[in-house]
């Protein structure tokens, strides 16, 4: 087996990770270890900066960064007390807004929540990446098997 990839392959790759608006090496990896493109991008609400049940609209920012996405699926799980329906219906980027795990919940009931949120939007685990802010959120990749875990911060650019 050679050691390189094609150009050609390399070129679409590129493509794709710019699509998802991932840089090449964050997609590469991920490309690597799961061997499948990635079908969804699930945001935390502390990753997509909407925090208070008062202020339901991501900002500026983040909103034309998920804009631009294209060919997956953008989900997000809302910690409480907000309202999955009230940031779903003030984000329409958002494709799905469902209820995040809890702080409480044991292992087995969080990759149980994951799975069926994932699940539900008939995705595996590794096709989804997950863009989140706490450490919590990171444990969700671990959890529910998804491709990988990416802070918001590299997502989404510096400062935001």
């Amino acid at each position: 087996m050679p050691n390189t990839i094609p150009l050609m392959v390399v070129k679409m790759r590129v493509k794709r990770a710019r699509e998802l608006g991932l840089d090449y090496k964050a997609y590469a990896a991920i490309r690597q270890a799961t061997g499948r493109d990635i079908l969804a991008l699930l945001f935390s609400n502390n990753a997509l900066r909407v925090v208070r049940a008062d202020a339901p609209q991501m900002p500026v920012r983040q909103a034309e960064v998920l804009n631009a996405v294209q060919g997956a699926q953008k989900l997000a799980l809302v910690h409480r007390p907000l309202d999955p329906a009230v940031i779903g219906a003030a984000n329409p980027v958002l494709d799905f807004a469902g209820a995040a795990p809890t702080f409480t919940d044991s292992w087995s009931d969080m990759r149980d929540h994951l799975a069926g949120a994932v699940q539900g939007r008939k995705l595996v685990g590794d096709q989804v990446l997950i863009i989140g802010d706490t450490a919590m959120e990171r444990d969700w990749s671990a959890a529910s098997r998804a491709a990988g875990y990416l802070e918001a911060g590299r997502y989404f650019g510096a400062g935001a």
